[in-house]
């Protein structure tokens, strides 16, 4: 897939300039996004110095061309190998964290992308922080749903043919707890939806959380909300119907869901509390 040439596409030229307009008068301001370190130890996580852009392409899943601030443009490693529904927009504004580590083939990681459709908001895009961000979160015991437990393990072996790991094993007071967490960046107008496409494993996800609650065990599906202005979650049924279909199940049989909001800066990320479940 060729890359789109800036210069031959007015509409994204225009948009790159509004982009580096915009940050040029943040980094002049900065007295004002000082005001937001107030917050910093609200964070569950702190992005290291990030560097911004614009989104030029994203192809072949992994890669991402990036214009900087500074006019040059890098590719960057995109750390989401899905379709990125309503997220992958050209021109939009983005961030990227750098590495310094001379094994990588790419120095950069594309971290963050602003979008519009409901307000302006940062949307997570390295698929690898969810699952760090929640265990600090179930550290801190976030989420009183859960009730208490006095272990956590990660990546814990189950199913039934014992060849699936869930993301995580807690051992609560009465029985252990089977957690499972799904990223979850694709909205419509604040409602946050999951899947974004046909996912078999997150089906099989589902068949194993019910298999553990028909056998009187405790199984947690924990939706990611990657951006913060979506207050209600719903099953992507336009996307996969099947999967729609084995989560109202699984929740008719028990499966609890926690779909969790997070605020998402270049800053770092906030836990909002919960959406409202639209099943």
């Amino acid at each position: 897939m060729a890359t789109p040439s800036l210069s031959g596409n007015g509409q994204l030229e225009n948009r790159v300039e509004k982009e580096f307009a915009v940050d040029a008068s943040i980094r002049q301001n900065s007295e004002v996004t000082l005001d937001f370190t107030c917050l910093m130890t609200d964070f569950l996580y702190q992005y290291p110095p990030l560097q911004a852009g614009v989104l030029v392409n994203r192809y072949k899943r992994f890669f991402a061309d990036i214009m900087l601030t500074s006019g040059e443009t890098i590719t960057a490693h995109c750390p989401n190998t899905g379709p990125m529904t309503g997220v992958c927009v050209l021109g939009n504004a983005v961030q990227v964290s750098p590495s310094n580590n001379p094994k990588r083939k790419l120095a950069y990681t594309w971290e963050l992308i602003q979008l519009t459709d409901n307000q302006p908001t940062w949307v997570g895009v390295n698929t690898g922080l969810p699952n760090r961000v929640i265990k600090l979160a179930l550290e801190q015991h976030l989420f009183p749903e859960l009730g208490n437990y006095s272990e956590i393990k990660k990546e814990v072996v189950y199913g039934q043919d014992s060849r699936s790991r869930v993301d995580f094993w807690l051992q609560g007071e009465n029985q252990p707890i089977y957690l499972e967490v799904k990223n979850t960046t694709w909205a419509k107008e604040g409602l946050a939806l999951f899947p974004d496409t046909v996912t078999t494993r997150g089906q099989k996800h589902l068949r194993e959380l019910t298999t553990i609650v028909q056998q009187g065990g405790r199984a947690v599906m924990l939706y990611f909300i990657n951006r913060g202005d979506c207050d209600r979650f719903s099953p992507g049924k336009e996307a996969d119907p099947v999967y729609a279909k084995l989560l109202k199940e699984a929740i008719n049989i028990g499966v609890e869901v926690l779909p969790c909001r997070f605020e998402v800066t270049p800053l770092g990320i906030q836990y909002l509390g919960l959406a409202k479940l639209e099943i």
